[in-house]
């Protein structure tokens, strides 16, 4: 499709204008038949992360430098995955490779993370409900309600970074089937979290998925998972994007790079 490559071009072009992360050793592999790209391999935990961008856009080099800032704070071997994308991979294909890749991980014996931003927190947190025994999982703005449903979706309908009616389209494609999206399979809103890892979740002030991350960190706390909690005032949504042109943005990721290192220590 014409269109899902200009996207995906436009979100390759943004991301190689922003400052680069921090220079670590890195090697591009396969696991389970997953592309991923491995940063700093050999230390411990590993955290295994999910890029967002609405289930359609985003790889490996969208997210680079943050998955390198993820790394350099935590001191944690960080594994990004390349999980196949809507439209042309619908429902269950990307959640299918986070298990993959997790469970032949799990198979090393070092202690697993999961983490994520927008809808990547959504595959993180799906993947932590297929693949037990996981320590953490570190979430930044996570979609957890596919019906996008919540409030904020309506009260954030003219939102300049995230449109709500865009973001329904994308998952559209990724759910084609509008039952699933309401199902315990994939709805975070829905499925039993009582044996989901301890969780770092912060959400933004001004962000159509603000309420779903909301509700469920929520939801965790009440089924006695440990979590932390916080929403960052005035900011957009996926704001660890915008460090460069806005020294809050900077100060809110630090704080979550901080809590994420006090969270694996």
């Amino acid at each position: 499709m014409d269109e899902v490559a200009a996207l995906r071009a436009g979100a390759l072009a943004r991301a190689a204008a922003r400052t680069p992360g921090p220079p670590m050793a890195t090697e591009d592999s396969r696991i389970a038949g997953v592309p991923v790209r491995a940063y700093q391999s050999g230390a411990t935990p590993i955290t295994v992360f999910f890029h967002g961008g609405g289930f359609v856009v985003g790889d490996l080099d969208t997210h680079d430098a943050q998955v390198r800032r993820l790394a350099h704070a935590t001191g944690a071997s960080v594994v990004a995955v390349d999980y196949r994308r809507a439209p042309e991979h619908p429902w269950p294909a990307a959640v299918d490779d986070a298990e993959a890749v997790l469970t032949s991980l799990a198979g090393t014996g070092a202690p697993l993370a999961v983490a994520g931003d927008s809808s990547g927190g959504m595959i993180a947190a799906l993947a932590a409900l297929r693949v037990p025994g996981l320590v953490a999982q570190l979430l930044i703005c996570p979609n957890a309600d596919p019906t996008l449903s919540s409030p904020s979706v309506r009260s954030e309908a003219d939102n300049p970074f995230l449109d709500p009616g865009v973001l329904r389209r994308w998952i559209g494609w990724w759910l084609p089937d509008a039952a699933v999206r309401s199902s315990a399979a994939v709805n975070l809103l829905v499925a039993d979290v009582h044996a989901q890892p301890p969780a770092l979740i912060v959400t933004a002030e001004h962000d159509p998925l603000r309420d779903e991350g909301e509700a469920y960190a929520a939801r965790l706390g009440d089924a006695g998972v440990p979590v932390r909690h916080w929403r960052e005032p005035g900011l957009l949504h996926d704001f660890p994007t915008m460090r460069d042109a806005d020294p809050g943005a900077a100060a809110a990721e630090d704080r979550f790079l901080a809590a994420a290192r006090e969270l694996l220590s």
